[in-house]
């Protein structure tokens, strides 16, 4: 097996031990995405000679030390472009700076590798939104990713690179998890800096790992999390070692089956994987309880208004006079902004500023994003309830496996309707991670574990025991 393959724990051991180098991990990782990566499409840049010479720096007595960890591509890294797939950006920004999660990893000794594919501005449901390249799943070939962070997942599951960074909005850290194959974490809001992330709905958004094991998620939160006094909304909470516990199973546990997530419109097999797992981790110790979050319903509505709201003012800031690229010879001022815009934005971008923009705009504030405030706080307040009551929630990631490619254009609102399952915890704030189930006909799938806020522990020692069995 390639070191590109490896997970991030098996490295270390085998760094410690003196087996092999950071320079020979960053060398097979350059010799897998130069030799696989032009079928796959994970990545949009990378540097090889400033990664091998982080390599011959690195400090192996650092928690992550020499192990490259490659970013999602709305992540700013010094020196690095920033283009959040979009042709707004491309050719015309490089970051000036490092994001708190970047400036955390270096300290912890692990390497930035390359940037990775996504859907513009984090915009979108299977990585097609890009405007830069397309980005095939991996795991099955001829279907999308997932997205938004499908270049991230896919360079995963294709063994390109043992663990990479994405960011998660809706769901875009665990539906490509759920959708290549691998583990997708996103943490409870406030649990890692946002300073850095290009921001796409900020009440909503936060960065979190992608890997091939629990455990090498858990390594990687040990050193993301904490408090930034350069991001008003990160917690000062005190940061457990997220290792710890992951080997204790079940027992005693109480997992919640929301009856609102098990519906018509969810695919016959993946809720026959979901209740098998739980079925086996009852037979492990854990007390399975069906419970109710009785505003899910509400949730994709109340998302597409508040997201698209926040999208349309801080997307506000692109506007071809401060960033990226802008038309040339304008008649006007007005011109200059509508015209770069016209020309940078795609589809997708346009289509949520538009909806983000009526949904802010005089007359309709009231009727729609002051009310999906007020549904998001019963939403959040099913979840204080239902975790009064069990320790964590079982669900799918998505209702079905990875579609076709080319499917998610002709129905959009059917793209949006598969957020279903994974909005909610953004909404509330709270954690959730995708682990991966036995795969449907080949195609993979994921089992989402959801937590309380600040229950990462909880989510990630449930994890582990599926992951085990």
């Amino acid at each position: 097996m390639s070191l590109a393959a490896s997970s991030l724990s098996s490295l270390r051991r085998q760094l410690t031990a003196g087996e092999i180098s950071a320079r020979d991990i960053v060398e097979d990782v350059i010799v897998q995405v130069s030799a696989r990566d032009g079928n796959i499409g994970a990545f949009l840049s990378h540097d090889p000679e400033a990664a091998l010479a982080a390599a011959d720096q690195a400090d192996l007595s650092l928690p992550l030390g020499g192990l490259p960890i490659g970013i999602k591509d709305n992540i700013n890294v010094l020196g690095q472009p920033c283009t959040c797939a979009s042709k707004f950006l491309k050719d015309a920004f490089t970051s000036p700076y490092d994001a708190t999660a970047i400036s955390k990893l270096k300290a912890a000794g692990a390497i930035p590798f390359g940037r990775t594919n996504l859907d513009e501005f984090a915009m979108g449901y299977s990585t097609e939104n890009s405007g830069l390249q397309t980005t095939q799943n991996p795991a099955a070939p001829g279907h999308i990713p997932g997205g938004s962070s499908g270049g991230s997942a896919a360079a995963v599951a294709a063994n390109l690179i043992p663990a990479t960074l994405g960011s998660d909005t809706g769901g875009s850290i665990r539906q490509p998890a759920s959708h290549c194959g691998v583990v997708g974490l996103k943490p409870s809001y406030g649990r890692i800096s946002r300073y850095g992330l290009v921001a796409f709905g900020s009440s909503l958004d936060q960065i979190g790992p992608l890997t091939q094991t629990v455990e090498d998620s858990a390594l990687l939160l040990n050193a993301l999390a904490g408090l930034d006094p350069r991001d008003s909304t990160s917690l000062n909470d005190p940061v457990p070692d997220y290792t710890e516990g992951l080997d204790q199973g079940v027992a005693g546990m109480k997992l919640g089956l929301p009856k609102e997530y098990f519906t018509d419109g969810i695919c016959p097999k993946v809720r026959e994987r979901v209740e098998s797992v739980a079925k086996k981790l009852e037979s492990q110790g854990a007390e399975i309880v069906e419970i109710s979050l009785p505003h899910t319903e509400y949730a994709v509505a109340t998302y597409y208004i508040i997201a698209p709201a926040e999208a349309s003012s801080n997307l506000s800031r692109f506007d071809g006079v401060r960033y990226g690229n802008r038309t040339e010879n304008p008649e006007d001022m007005l011109a200059l902004y509508k015209d770069s815009r016209e020309a940078g934005f795609g589809p997708e971008v346009k289509r949520r500023i538009i909806l983000g923009t009526y949904v802010l705009s005089s007359g309709y504030y009231d009727a729609y994003y002051l009310r999906a405030q007020k549904v998001r706080t019963l939403i959040r307040r099913d979840f204080e309830e239902a975790f009064q009551k069990v320790d964590a929630i079982l669900t799918p990631v998505a209702p079905e496996t990875a579609p076709k490619m080319g499917t998610a254009s002709e129905d959009p609102l059917k793209h949006y309707l598969a957020d279903i399952f994974t909005i909610s915890a953004n909404l509330a704030g709270n954690c959730g991670i995708s682990v991966p189930l036995e795969p449907i006909d080949g195609l993979p799938v994921g089992l989402q574990i959801l937590g309380p806020h600040l229950g990462e522990q909880t989510i990630l020692r449930c994890a582990s025991a599926v992951e085990k069995s």
